[in-house]
């Protein structure tokens, strides 16, 4: 019973969050229609509601965000799944208030790595100033990590949200990266052979980088995308995951500069300014617990936990939307 402890811990946490939204999303259809655009919403000012966001659905959010975001099983698939079940994306309008929003609360699962790597984030900042020469080739390598994605992102950021931003698309992610995590998993078992992070090279950040393009593919997770890019390229599992996070700080932090800069009038217009920072807390608080149980739990068994989760919703996700017990396409 042991050897499934894990697993089923891990399943419990993340999907008493989507069975209970699942449940709020019901209640909310029973009583009444969501607003559909801050125009229409006539919810009275003394209600926990801004918008058609109310703070329960803020804080889900942000606790799906944080729990997910640095483990391999794609935040952004499992935002996306949240927000249909709560019918907070009934519109476009809508739909691209509480995209950015989703973006926006990343900032909570960056801080919250921040605080638990201070001490290696401590020796990037002495890279960046020459008292490091460990910082500052960790800098340069994560630098060559995140411009492949950086670009292709910028390229191809609308053809992306067009196509892939749905449940089909993100199910399908769901389901290859499982699959690729298992084989992955089967061919490296070691944790701890291959580089570590001060005898990593720029061509295996090159690599890491180029990896990290599929994860533009909505499902797909950046941190699946990174670590199985580190794994291929000769890194440890401990150093590949670290590398992960940090790379993290970076791309995150770049796409959530951006969204903030770019749609933070339309996110405060639509949602007030309680709700971001309710989902900005519960990102970091569930974040903070997230990377910390995957660190513990990577010393002493495998990514094929992750894999198994990944296809076992995949499956139960694929299922909803045909039999259309789940809104979305």
């Amino acid at each position: 019973m042991k050897k499934y402890s894990a697993f089923l811990n891990m399943v419990l946490v993340l999907c008493i969050v989507l069975v209970f939204s699942t449940a709020v999303a019901g209640f909310t259809a029973e009583n009444g229609p969501v607003a559909t655009s801050v125009a229409q919403s006539t919810a009275p000012s003394n209600e926990l509601q801004e918008g058609n966001l109310s703070l329960l659905d803020a804080a889900l959010l942000g606790l799906v965000e944080g729990a997910t975001e640095y483990l391999p099983v794609s935040s952004t698939g499992h935002l996306l799944l949240t927000q249909r079940l709560l019918g907070v994306t009934q519109d476009s309008a809508s739909r691209s208030a509480a995209n950015a929003y989703a973006i926006v609360i990343q900032a909570g699962a960056i801080l919250a790595v921040l605080g638990l790597y201070r001490q290696r984030v401590a020796q990037m900042l002495l890279g960046l100033s020459g008292r490091s020469v460990a910082g500052r080739r960790l800098n340069l390598n994560l630098v060559i990590a995140f411009l492949p994605a950086a670009c292709l992102g910028l390229l191809f950021n609308d053809l992306i949200e067009t196509h892939l931003f749905g449940l089909w698309p993100v199910t399908t992610a769901w389901l290859g990266g499982g699959l690729a995590l298992l084989l992955l998993q089967s061919r490296r078992a070691n944790s701890t052979l291959g580089h570590s992070l001060d005898t990593l090279g720029w061509q295996q950040a090159l690599g890491i980088g180029l990896l990290q393009c599929a994860a533009l593919w909505p499902g797909v997770s950046r941190s699946l995308a990174t670590i199985a890019g580190g794994l291929l390229m000769g890194v440890g599992l401990t150093a590949a995951v670290e590398f992960s996070f940090l790379l993290g700080l970076i791309t995150l932090g770049a796409a959530t500069t951006y969204e903030a800069l770019d749609s933070g009038r339309l996110i405060i217009a639509a949602f007030g300014w309680q709700a971001p920072l309710l989902g900005f807390f519960c990102a970091f608080l569930s974040a903070w617990v997230s990377v910390r149980w995957m660190v513990s739990f990577l010393q002493r068994r495998s990514l094929a936990l992750f894999g198994w989760y990944r296809i076992i919703l995949a499956v139960a996700v694929m299922t909803g939307l045909t039999l259309e017990l789940i809104p979305g396409t």
